[in-house]
């Protein structure tokens, strides 16, 4: 198994003195290329805090952070910019799209910044605007969107410069069932056709069902990692 993220004690504390968060409690986690895998839990349990962890946003107090090889906890805050950039997608719960750019501009934004030619961002672009089914909205700018249609930008835009490892904060959180089940479609699609490793932070039971990987916390610890199993409450 070749693993995309490595986790070896990972402890994430808050605060000091009387006043002490233990957002992870000394975590081990490995996850494989290739992987299509969830994070569940109750609010407080340490999802969002992992996520942020592994896409080096935030560093652990202590415990190694690996990433497609590469240790996180070693590197300065540009090296770390410089492996989002190239290696890590994020989708966030809220979108995070740039209201004065297009639909097309937000998802083309990471390739600029790559430094990627005019007419290859263009091709890559709207092939991936095809991919998740906003052809013809390229134009638009978010407002002119509906949630499920910005989601579907934030997906574009986290794919487009093809990372090793798809972060997908509660990616269906905002929109509605059938736009949600449409939206696990498409990334289990990119997973299987395109080898894109994604990891969601979920609360939806169809995001848990979908998952080949259930990593379910409490209280900042792992007590499951194997096959869905969504008998517990998330």
């Amino acid at each position: 198994m070749e693993s995309i993220i490595k986790l070896q004690g990972v402890v994430k504390d808050y605060g000091q003195g009387d006043v002490v968060v233990h957002a992870l409690r000394g975590v081990d986690l490995e996850l494989a290329k290739g992987d299509f895998a969830a994070i569940a839990g109750p609010s407080g349990s340490g999802k969002s805090t992992m996520l942020n962890i592994m896409s080096g946003l935030d560093k652990p107090t202590s415990g190694t952070v690996y990433v497609d090889g590469q240790d996180l906890t070693q590197m300065n805050r540009s090296q770390l910019s410089r492996l989002r950039m190239q290696r890590i997608g994020f989708v966030f719960q809220a979108y995070n799209l740039l209201p004065v750019l297009t639909a097309f501009e937000n998802a083309e934004y990471v390739l600029m910044l790559q430094g990627m030619s005019a007419a290859k961002r263009r091709e890559r672009v709207m092939g991936i605007l095809e991919q998740v089914g906003l052809s013809g909205m390229e134009h638009r700018f978010p407002r002119e969107l509906s949630g499920g249609q910005q989601q579907r930008v934030a997906i574009a835009r986290a794919i487009a410069s093809e990372p090793a490892l798809v972060l997908a904060d509660e990616p269906t959180a905002n929109v509605d069932s059938k736009t949600a089940a449409a939206l696990l479609d498409l990334m289990a699609k990119l997973n299987e056709e395109k080898g894109v490793t994604f990891l969601f932070s979920t609360h939806d039971r169809a995001v848990m069902t979908r998952a080949k990987r259930l990593i379910r916390l409490h209280d900042g610890q792992i007590e499951h990692n194997g096959k869905p199993d969504i008998s517990a409450e998330a």
